[in-house]
């Protein structure tokens, strides 16, 4: 997503890929958009620069990036409103909103560097502290601690293996069990660190912590990252008006599959198994795919942003009308 801004935040707030999703979005037509991951709000101040006829609609389930979008985007009066909630609850949202079509819908998914680099949260090794990664911190989630106490040595090593793609997800789990069992769970972000170099163990030269993917996979199950992402993607294009825009932006080959597999069946491409002699997947023509490729961060942007380096952006524009296959 983005890196802090100033004020409480520190730094300078800098949204990934801005330029091209600003663009893909077509945002200088003005209307009704929402940015469904509102952040600490980058994207969305760029929609409203765009045009004087733009408004936006802001949604997040982090309370405290809300407070600080809300601060950052007050000059704009009533063209921006904030509502706290998940990206995927869009159609309750714009129930509560009254709104039922809209220009321009952005997800920028993942968790922001303001929030990795928050010394609280717990999402990263950096910083010693409890073991919580939940971005919403009212709504009731179960914490990284509280799943690693309770889950079998199974369930953790699937999570670690398929969300964080980790060869050595099975000793990880085993490693985390055992010390659960001896009456020392797990509860910082130092002893998931350190007890997953213990259970890697000494290699070659390594790129990146050993410790980073089972974090993010821990994250990925916390936060339920991809759960029913594809359905929010299908619910989104059926909220655009004719010509209206989607963009989504990635951090995560998971995700990023997900989205492609759904923007193509929503472009009329069946996703079934080559075998089926049918099409089930109910594939029918609603859009047309913008981005025939993801479009990725050049070598500038990641200079500035490192972390901006595995983002990936894909876009579709609503058909005026329903074609099927």
């Amino acid at each position: 997503m983005a890196v802090p801004l100033g004020g409480r935040g520190s730094a300078t707030h800098r949204p990934v890929l801005l330029r091209e999703t600003i663009e893909l979005l077509a945002a200088e037509r003005g209307g009704l958009f929402v940015d469904c991951t509102l952040g600490l709000g980058g994207h969305s101040e760029a929609i409203l620069q765009a045009s004087r006829d733009a408004t936006v609609l802001g949604i997040d389930r982090d309370d405290e990036a809300l407070e600080l979008a809300r601060e950052r985007l007050a000059q704009y009066g009533s063209r921006f409103r904030a509502v706290h909630s998940d990206f995927r609850e869009l159609t309750r949202v714009l129930a509560t909103a009254k709104v039922n079509q809209v220009r321009g819908i952005l997800a920028d998914l993942g968790v922001s560097s303001w929030q990795l680099d928050s010394p609280s949260r717990g999402f990263s090794f950096r910083h010693d502290a409890p073991l919580d990664m939940r971005l919403d911190l009212k709504g009731g989630a179960e914490t990284a601690a509280g799943l690693l106490g309770r889950l079998s040595e199974v369930e953790i090593a699937r999570i670690i293996f398929e969300y964080g793609e980790e060869r050595r997800s099975r000793r990880i789990a085993r490693f985390i069990v055992e010390r659960r069992e001896r009456g020392e769970p797990v509860s910082t972000t130092r002893h998931l660190a350190e007890l997953v170099e213990r259970a890697v163990g000494p290699g070659k030269k390594r790129r990146i912590h050993p410790a980073t993917r089972t974090f993010q996979a821990l994250r990925i199950a916390v936060n339920r990252e991809l759960d029913d992402l594809d359905r929010f993607v299908t619910e989104a294009v059926g909220f655009l008006e004719p010509e209206g825009r989607l963009a989504v932006i990635s951090f995560h080959s998971l995700e990023d599959r997900i989205v492609k597999r759904t923007l193509l069946q929503l472009a009329g491409r069946c996703q079934c198994p080559p075998r089926m002699p049918t099409c089930m997947c109910g594939a029918r023509r609603l859009v047309d795919i913008l981005t025939r490729r993801p479009i990725t961060p050049g070598e500038e942007e990641i200079a500035g942003n490192p972390r901006a380096r595995s983002a990936k952006l894909r876009a579709c524009r609503k058909l005026p009308a329903i074609q099927t296959v």
